[in-house]
């Protein structure tokens, strides 16, 4: 990389929220507590954390090959790679191709509890893509909302 690049990526890395840390308080590590590692650990035998910290100098977890069992707690928000903006979605792409190359992989990640309620009981989950739904003043189409909808199927209700 040119001095140039490298001033530009130094740059970037400033500016970044996550860098910066949060609004009130200034942090932005959170590490992972040492017992629900332990217990992942113990059950996955980690061979590699592609989110380490602290941070080796140079290392690039999205860009690196990762081990045989990986550990990710990748950054909870959007971070600047390689000059692009990237979040949650590049640590999943980063994943998926990892664990299709062979390699077991456990991604931490928050979200919404109705979610994770939704697929402890989905008999199936589908991609419904990004839907265009219709306007109900007079039917026409929209233009989606930029965003893949999940569609929950659950069959039976609770005794099934």
């Amino acid at each position: 990389m040119s001095r140039l690049g490298e001033l530009r990526q130094e740059a970037e890395s400033v500016n970044n929220k996550f860098h910066r840390g949060n609004d009130v308080d200034g942090k932005h590590y959170w590490l992972t507590p040492p017992d629900l590692y332990s217990a992942l650990d113990a059950e996955f035998k980690f061979t590699f954390d592609p989110c380490p910290h602290p941070l080796p100098t140079g290392f690039d977890g999205l860009t690196v090959e990762w081990g045989g069992s990986n550990y990710v707690n990748p950054p909870f928000g959007s971070i600047i790679h390689e000059g692009r903006k990237k979040g949650p979605t590049a640590w999943a792409r980063k994943a998926i191709a990892e664990w299709e190359n062979g390699q077991d992989v456990v991604l931490v990640y928050p979200i919404d509890k109705w979610i994770l309620m939704l697929l402890e009981r989905a008999a199936e989950v589908r991609n419904l893509g990004d839907v265009k739904w219709l306007a109900t003043e007079d039917g026409s189409v929209g233009p989606g909302t930029g965003r893949h909808i999940a569609c929950f199927v659950l069959k039976g209700g609770a005794d099934a």
